[in-house]
């Protein structure tokens, strides 16, 4: 006896989607506090299959300890660190690993159970496949970070830093568009997918630079150059900007200009999100609207305080974790924006 394969299910691959775009949103809050900590050094090497367990013994630990001691960072910044205080740091770069596994297992097998009933609607097999392989690109990309870091400097490069940070970003802001192109398929099995408008891809880009800069901030430690708000040490313009050699690696490498153009750019992303949440407004999509507007209005304000507070380590973790509210709100506004009537 035959059975017919299941219809196209685009509500409950939606809803999974979703919640993997939330716990790829916990390891951003995680990624924050392992940077923060300085825990991101702790593991010198990769091993994506056994490296899920931490070291199970005293023996274990002083082994993964050792291996600590050799690379730069202990020898010129942690000197004479405890092994209680190596296991607080190897903890939280150990947690950031075991979400990144943990994603892959949650993405990667009911994406094979919906592909094997059949359920994913026709046009969105490749687009969940490639969002796959991006995955896997990212957890590469996360070791390539960290390598950085190990051998000739005592912190990873700020680039390479801001590559794995916008990476994981996209990966989120891919899912949640995906399941919004979804959800509409629901409710309407005519409906198409959204399209990027090109006012959106402005705005998209806008964002992007500040997301980039955020990073370079983190990477640089440049939040800790100015404390004061809205003068930057008495200054519109800070002292100690120092030519890095061009103009390019100055823009993106001085801590100072990092600084300042990060704080001041943020008024060009505030009104641009305005914007796309009246777009979205306009489009029939009120809570996109008061999503952005909330996110954007948070962010600006846990910026001001984590630049006055001295860079206090709850408020450096919110101002990461609403940063990627601020894109999940946008992505939300812009798929409003760029929803296609059905043909």
């Amino acid at each position: 006896m035959s059975t017919s394969p299941s219809p196209a299910r685009p509500r409950a691959i939606a809803r999974w989607l979703l919640c993997v775009a939330m716990l790829v949103f916990v390891m951003v809050v995680v990624g924050g506090i392992t940077r923060l900590t300085e825990s991101g050094l702790s593991i010198t090497e990769w091993k994506p299959v056994t490296g899920a367990l931490p070291p199970l013994s005293h023996a274990d630990w002083v082994e993964e300890f050792a291996k600590y001691q050799r690379i730069p960072e202990y020898q010129q910044i942690n000197r004479g660190m405890s092994l209680g205080d190596f296991q607080f740091i190897f903890f939280w770069e150990w947690s950031h690993r075991l979400l990144g596994r943990l994603i892959g297992v949650a993405f990667a097998l009911p994406l094979a159970w919906f592909a094997v009933r059949r359920a994913i609607p026709r046009g969105y097999a490749v687009r969940l496949a490639a969002l796959l392989a991006l995955g896997g690109l990212q957890g590469a990309i996360g070791w390539w970070m960290v390598a950085s870091g190990l051998v000739d400097r005592t912190d990873v490069s700020h680039y390479r830093l801001a590559v794995h940070l916008v990476t994981a970003l996209f990966i989120m802001a891919g899912l949640i568009w995906t399941a919004l192109d979804l959800l509409d398929l629901h409710r309407d099995r005519a409906a198409r997918p959204a399209v990027l408008r090109r006012c959106c891809v402005g705005a998209a880009l806008v964002l992007l630079f500040q997301l980039v800069w955020g990073a370079y901030v983190a990477g640089l430690d440049a939040g800790y150059v100015a404390s004061d708000w809205p003068l930057m040490n008495g200054r519109f313009f800070p002292d100690g900007v120092t030519s890095q050699g061009s103009w390019l690696a100055t823009l993106t490498s001085d801590p100072y200009l990092v600084h300042f153009l990060h704080r001041w750019w943020a008024w060009v992303v505030l009104g641009v999100m305005i914007l796309m949440a009246r777009g979205a407004k306009r489009a029939g999509d009120r809570a996109a609207s008061v999503l952005l507007n909330a996110a954007i209005g948070t962010q600006i304000l846990l910026g001001i305080s984590t630049v006055v507070s001295g860079v206090a380590l709850w408020l450096a973790v919110l101002h990461q974790a609403v940063g990627a509210l601020v894109v999940a709100s946008a992505v939300r506004a812009m798929h409003s924006i760029g929803r296609r009537r059905s043909a």
